[in-house]
């Protein structure tokens, strides 16, 4: 909601110690972002203190799909799609996302205790699947 890199952003209540703990835990944090203003993105990350929270910042000035974003994560990172779990407040996002085999997760008013909870239930339930999956393969 902010307009110039001179306005000073904030974080939902819960965000900074979600994202304190997961880095904390040794977890990969990374942003995929469409922000038509690059540079008061990056100042926003900077203002609030976790620009280095994250090993991937994929913040696209165009209107790209976050297909986009997650291609170029998985290439800087190695990490898998079905490895990865994702929070938006866009349904269009959630959907495409899932597609590639990323756990995904709605969210209305930003990642918050309930949200995460949530992410990582899913997150463990289709992890639990896609191992029960291929040992079916193996034991073919």
């Amino acid at each position: 909601d902010c307009l110039t890199k001179y306005d000073m952003p904030s974080l939902f209540p819960h965000a900074k110690g979600i994202l304190c703990a997961l880095k904390d835990k040794g977890v990969d944090i990374a942003i995929a972002s469409r922000s038509p203003t690059l540079d008061v993105a990056e100042s926003f990350l900077e203002k609030l203190g976790i620009k280095s929270m994250f090993v991937a910042q994929e913040i696209f000035a165009s209107w790209t799909h976050k297909t986009d974003h997650f291609q170029k994560i998985n290439n800087t990172t190695g990490v898998p799609y079905n490895e990865m779990l994702f929070f938006d407040d866009e349904d269009r996002n959630i959907v495409t996302v899932s597609k590639m085999g990323v756990t995904s997760i709605l969210v209305d008013n930003g990642v918050n205790l309930v949200a995460l909870r949530r992410g990582l239930s899913e997150y463990s339930q289709n992890r639990s699947s896609s191992e029960r999956n291929k040992q079916r393969w193996f034991n073919f």
